[in-house]
């Protein structure tokens, strides 16, 4: 079974992140990834980069499912008021 810190790890490794945060129940994980690579892209371009960190992990169902929020800085800095 795959870990959150292991999904992290992978997520980290594959895109350059401002803010990172995995949890979940060993097969069902939610992400916040917050990345200056996302900038100028549409969501499910971003899903599929992060999703691309992963690997075989998703097509072998490592990790079966996995929600994400997707932000640039900027998006992440105002989604927290600041």
């Amino acid at each position: 079974m795959i870990t959150a810190d292991e999904i992290r790890s992978l997520i980290a490794a594959g895109l350059p992140c401002d803010h990172l945060e995995v949890g979940g129940d060993g097969r069902h994980w939610n992400a916040v990834v917050v990345s200056s690579a996302f900038e100028g892209k549409r969501l499910i371009q971003r899903h599929q980069m992060v999703y691309a960190t992963l690997g075989r992990r998703i097509h072998d169902d490592t990790v079966h499912a996995l929600s994400m929020k997707t932000l640039t800085p900027a998006e992440w800095q105002a989604a927290r008021g600041r």
